[in-house]
């Protein structure tokens, strides 16, 4: 597997749909204007394919948010996910951010405690 990651490079907004869709079970259509708003964010692609993605929001200060880590149903389970949250852990840390957050499902507790997320305390309000 020959596997290219970017960071900050914009990925083709199809492809990045087409991404979301099969990972996500179709929920929603992204835009990548959300992007606009973002610290920095992660691509990963098999040749020209888009196979993983993962933003970093920002608070403007020293905190970051891992978001959306997607990653295509064929190529999950072979590193690519924890890539992507590598690669955008140091992008964060370049950019000279102390805290990176991410909010998960259980079920996804032990990829993020292998990504070398921690548990902490945190709120959370469902506003919809």
């Amino acid at each position: 597997m020959n596997i290219r990651y970017a960071v900050r490079e914009l990925p083709d907004l199809s492809a990045y749909q087409t991404l979301w869709a099969l990972a996500w079970g179709g929920a929603g259509s992204p835009s990548l204007q959300r992007l606009e708003h973002s610290l920095t964010w992660v691509c990963a692609y098999d040749g020209p394919q888009l196979i993983g993605f993962v933003n970093v929001a920002w608070d403007g200060g020293v905190h970051a948010f891992l978001l959306d880590t997607t990653v295509h149903p064929e190529f999950q389970r072979q590193g690519v996910g924890r890539e992507l949250v590598r690669r955008a852990a140091g992008a964060a840390r370049e950019c000279e951010i102390d805290w990176l957050h991410v909010d998960f499902e259980p079920h996804l507790r032990s990829f993020y405690r292998a990504c070398g997320f921690r548990a902490t305390e945190a709120g959370l309000i469902y506003l919809t």
